[in-house]
């Protein structure tokens, strides 16, 4: 990829720098400097508008955000070539106790609520769809659209998603199928661990352009992917695909089945919802700790609201009142 070599380098550099030994004197400060992240690229448009806004609001500060398929990014984190991630998971037992041998401070917290969408082709009547179903699906136990739905004429379901390395496949096979994967499901990528370029075309975007030319698809995408983010409601999302209602009940109807709105995930309705956690283990004080900070903070949870997931944090709203004359 055409940016990976020179991140690669930055990276190299900014891991000598920081591993110089305890007798070097940062060069960083919390909005200044030069500092490297990683985060699952099912994430990438939340991550990428929040390292947009904070380098704009802190003209010394570079961040250089990697992305990467959440086997990959947590093997950089793992090997201290990162000191930030944010994923779809917290540590393992395991992994803690390796970066505290390397006697670093780890600062984990929940950053946002994201739901995994189901995503159609605008031709499939199908709007509604149950947990169950859903497992049947992602099993091979039923493969044709007739096995959901005897009436469609739609045939076979062609599942797409990003990588077979993601969080999204790690979810459907933990939460969902618990432990079993068909072979009927068909990556974008390949087997190959790599980061990717947002500049090029990512796994995440191939399988809505593939959902949005194949009528028998059924895609499987964080839904920060599909928000529309110049709706304020979050009511929402892109055009070019369909978003399914999913159902917890036996059979789903439009009272009992819920689309991964912001609402629904916060409430708990959405059943296809998972945390997101954003772990340093530099928490020193330089640019790292700031941009998690901000991140974190008033303004970077606003980003998060206005990507389609819900808030960690209860955000607030200042309302004027005029006193009547």
């Amino acid at each position: 990829m055409k940016r990976l070599g020179f991140i690669l380098f930055i990276v190299s550099l900014v891991v000598v720098y920081s591993c110089s030994g305890p007798k070097s004197t940062r060069m960083d400060t919390p909005t200044s400097g030069l500092a490297q992240i990683i985060a699952d690229e099912c994430f990438a448009p939340i991550v990428q508008e929040q390292v947009d806004v904070f380098e704009a609001l802190n003209r010394d500060a570079t961040i250089i955000p990697i992305y990467a398929s959440e086997t990959q990014a947590f093997d950089l984190f793992m090997k201290d070539s990162v000191r930030v991630i944010i994923a779809a998971r917290e540590l393992t037992a395991n992994e803690t106790a390796i970066i505290k041998e390397r006697r670093q401070t780890i600062r984990s917290q929940k950053y946002a609520t994201d739901g995994i969408a189901l995503i159609v082709n605008k031709a499939n009547p199908d709007t509604l769809i149950t947990v169950a179903d859903i497992k049947r699906i992602m099993t091979g136990e039923a493969r044709s659209w007739k096995d959901i739905n005897p009436n469609s004429r739609l045939g076979d379901i062609a599942v797409t998603f990003d990588s077979p390395n993601s969080s999204t496949v790690r979810f459907i096979r933990d939460s969902i199928t618990g432990g079993k994967l068909g072979d009927n499901l068909r990556a974008r990528s390949s087997d190959s661990i790599q980061t990717i370029d947002l500049t090029e075309r990512t796994p995440n975007q191939e399988v809505i352009d593939y959902v949005a030319s194949t009528p028998n698809a059924l895609g499987v995408i964080g839904v920060n992917w599909i928000s529309n983010q110049s709706d304020s409601t979050k009511l929402s999302f892109i055009d070019n695909i369909k978003v399914m209602a999913v159902s917890r009940a036996e059979e789903a109807t439009e009272k009992n089945s819920f689309q991964p709105f912001t609402a629904y995930v916060g409430l708990g309705k959405y059943p296809l919802s998972r945390d997101l956690y954003i772990i340093i283990s530099d928490v020193r004080g330089g640019l790292p700790s700031g941009f998690v900070n901000f991140a974190a903070g008033e303004k970077g949870q606003r980003i998060v609201y206005k990507a389609g997931l819900y808030p960690a944090y209860r955000l607030t709203r200042v309302v004027s009142v005029r006193p009547s004359l």
